[in-house]
């Protein structure tokens, strides 16, 4: 019998996590199919992926990367639908189920809320992260609001028909991905059923926090293709367009105070006219010496009021 769905692992020194990930797969249903792909673990990653052995599919190689080994997962996949898990990550009970019963033939990726599991100083708290009205893909992926790689349920053959990961992208896989998926006219769906997801944050960080100008390079580059095809294909609408140069200007008010370059050359690219910053980053005394003096003249006044705070 064809499973309904696939779900995913890349496993790469998961050991501590990565039974965890297995079960909460394995729970999702008997029409659900496990692979599990062990990246050229160093530690006992591989021993607790043997221990499923009969009840997934699994295979080891040499260290690629998570991409690669995505993709690997991918080719082996035999449902019509994928489920990607990172294996520190894990799956609420039903989480699968929901989702199936809320697509259709014109669904290519079911998207929705998730739930960041933060582990540090000891504690475990989590924060729910619904997806922002308007549920408009091109903005959702410009302000970075598309969730996890693991939060929504994807057509396998959409998948396979842009390519699936890009080996060869250091950060943002999910984001270039998304981005893949909406110029190839692939159909996103927000759904309240599209939850279930517990993406695991550590104490450690991941790539964004220990190297946040890089991620802020790879994002850019993203949002100017994201553009870029908008403006040819006649869909860079003003929301869109805000969305994009709301999204240049909060890279350049987290580049200002370590590298004053990068974060004029990301407001340089700010293309909308007349654009007026908003949300959390330009609270209204920032907007109004914005509008006055301009970015860089903003920055000076807003790091002497924190000086003087």
């Amino acid at each position: 019998m064809t499973p309904r769905a696939s779900v995913l692992i890349p496993a790469h020194n998961a050991g501590p996590w990565v039974a965890a990930a297995i079960d909460s797969a394995l729970a999702q249903g008997p029409d659900i199919e496990v692979i599990v792909i062990d990246d050229g673990s160093t530690d006992d990653t591989l021993t607790q992926i043997r221990a499923f052995d009969g009840r997934i599919r699994w295979e080891t190689g040499p260290n690629r990367g998570a991409p690669a080994t995505r993709n690997r997962a991918l080719a082996l996949a035999q449902a019509p639908w994928v489920q990607f898990l990172d294996a520190d990550d894990c799956l609420e009970t039903g989480k699968i189920a929901a989702q199936l019963d809320a697509v259709d033939d014109d669904t290519d990726v079911l998207y929705g809320a998730e739930t960041v599991e933060w582990h540090g100083h000891g504690a475990v708290h989590r924060t729910w992260t619904p997806t922002p009205a308007p549920h408009d893909p091109p903005a959702l992926l410009a302000g970075w609001h598309l969730p996890q790689t693991g939060a929504p349920l994807w057509r396998k053959a959409a998948l396979d028909a842009v390519g699936g990961f890009r080996v060869d992208q250091p950060c943002c896989q999910e984001h270039e991905l998304y981005l893949r998926l909406l110029m190839a006219g692939k159909r996103f769906v927000h759904h309240p059923a599209a939850r279930g997801a517990i993406y695991r944050r550590f104490d450690s960080g991941t790539l964004s926090t220990r190297d946040p100008a890089r991620v802020r390079t790879q994002r850019a580059l993203i949002l100017n293709r994201l553009e870029a095809w908008l403006d040819q294909t006649g869909g860079l609408t003003p929301h869109r367009q805000q969305a994009i140069d709301q999204a240049r200007f909060d890279m350049a008010r987290a580049a200002w105070p370590h590298d004053r370059t990068e974060a004029r050359a990301h407001h340089a690219a700010i293309s909308g006219r007349g654009f007026r910053p908003a949300g959390a980053a330009a609270p209204a005394a920032y907007r109004l010496c914005y509008a006055l003096t301009g970015f860089a003249a903003a920055e000076r006044v807003a790091a002497w009021r924190r000086r003087l705070s």
